[in-house]
């Protein structure tokens, strides 16, 4: 299926929002993640299933002044 991933258009294998995060490596990441712009806690994540056309968002913190 097709989604877009921080704005860019990409296939993906499986249905929900933890098999992404496995398939782009970042599972163990500490990151924030939205679906449809409505944000996705981890806990929610093997939850929340993904649908054509979808947009998901992976944010990771950054650190700075």
């Amino acid at each position: 299926m097709i989604i877009a991933l921080n704005g860019e258009p990409r296939t993906i294998t499986g249905p929900t929002l933890a098999d992404l995060l496995e398939e782009t490596g970042q599972s163990r990441a500490k990151v924030a993640t939205a679906v449809n712009e409505v944000f996705v806690p981890a806990t929610l994540r093997a939850e929340t299933y993904l649908n054509p056309q979808d947009r998901v968002e992976i944010v990771a913190p950054r650190q700075g002044g």
